[in-house]
C-alpha cells in the first residue's frame, strides 16, 4: 500500500532562483524551519546533491522538546525541484514555479501513520508559511 500524499503550498514575493537560495541555504533554513514561535532551528546543514545529506535541529524554547530532521537527497534541480527520502523512508518533493508575483513553492510529501492527515497538512503549512515570512523579509531588505 503507498502512503497517502500530502500537499502544502505558499507563494513568495522573490524570484524562483532566490526563493531557492533561501530554502536551501543552512544559514536561511534555520530562520524559518519550525511550525510555531515556541519552536526555533538552531542548526541546518545542507549537502545539496544526489546522495547528500539534509539535517535541522528542531527544538521547543523552553527546551522541553527536540529532534533532528534528517534526509537523504534524492532530485536536485537547480532551482526547479528539490525530493529528499526522509529518515523513516517518506518521500518529499518541493517546487519552485515563477508566477506574477513571485514564486510558488509547493511540497508534497508522504504520510506518516502517527499523526492524522490534518495534524501533518497543518504543520507543514505552518513551516511553510514561516518561509513565506522569511521571504518576505528578504524581499523588503
Amino acid at each position: 500500500m503507498s502512503a497517502q500524499k500530502i500537499t502544502v503550498v505558499i507563494e513568495v514575493p522573490l524570484s524562483g532562483e532566490r526563493a531557492w537560495q533561501a530554502y536551501i541555504d543552512p544559514n536561511e533554513i534555520t530562520q524559518w524551519n519550525f511550525a510555531s514561535d515556541e519552536w526555533h532551528c538552531p542548526k541546518a546543514s545542507v549537502d545539496l546533491q544526489v546522495g547528500g545529506k539534509h539535517s535541522a535541529r528542531m527544538e521547543a524554547k523552553d527546551g522541553s522538546f527536540g529532534f533532528d530532521f534528517e534526509a537523504i537527497y534524492t532530485e536536485v534541480d537547480v532551482p526547479r525541484a528539490i525530493a529528499m527520502e526522509l529518515g523513516d523512508g517518506r518521500q518529499c518533493r518541493t517546487t519552485f514555479c515563477s508566477t506574477d508575483i513571485g514564486t510558488r513553492v509547493e511540497t508534497t510529501f508522504d504520510a506518516e501513520a502517527e499523526n492524522s492527515v490534518e495534524m501533518q497538512r497543518e504543520g507543514w503549512q505552518a513551516i511553510l508559511s514561516n518561509f513565506k515570512k522569511r521571504a518576505e523579509q528578504i524581499a523588503a531588505s
